[in-house]
């Protein structure tokens, strides 16, 4: 499985972008993928996943109510909608993929990795 993250770029504080991250691999439909981000003290941080159906879903509090995971699994591509967005936002975005079933919150559990999308917050 391939991962290509997109849509980062500079934006205000209160703003929005969308991220998507492009899958290659005939078992994307079947994968639990997640986003993360380097925090201080952790490698990776993480932020979001979705499960293979779309039915399970999960966010770290810091974007609870912020941003929004989907998946579009006929066009392999996985979507985090970043909106109210804050400085402390700021960081490079990794998109990841799950061959087993269910939700992980440890990057250790995700077994491919994009290359990563920069996002920058303004204040």
């Amino acid at each position: 499985v391939q991962l290509v993250e997109s849509g980062g770029g500079l934006v205000q504080a209160g703003g929005s972008l969308r991220l998507s991250c492009a899958a290659s691999g005939r078992a994307f439909s079947s994968y639990t993928m997640a986003w993360f981000r380097p925090a201080p003290g952790k490698e990776r941080e993480f932020v979001a996943a979705i499960n293979w159906s779309g039915g399970s879903i999960s966010y770290a509090d810091s974007v609870k109510g912020r941003f929004t995971v989907t998946r579009h699994n006929t066009k392999t591509t996985v979507f985090l909608q970043m909106n109210s967005l804050k400085p402390e936002d700021t960081a490079v975005y990794h998109c990841a993929a799950r061959g087993a079933y269910g939700l992980a919150y440890d990057s250790y559990d995700y077994d491919y990795w994009g290359q990563g999308t920069q996002v920058t917050v303004s204040s």
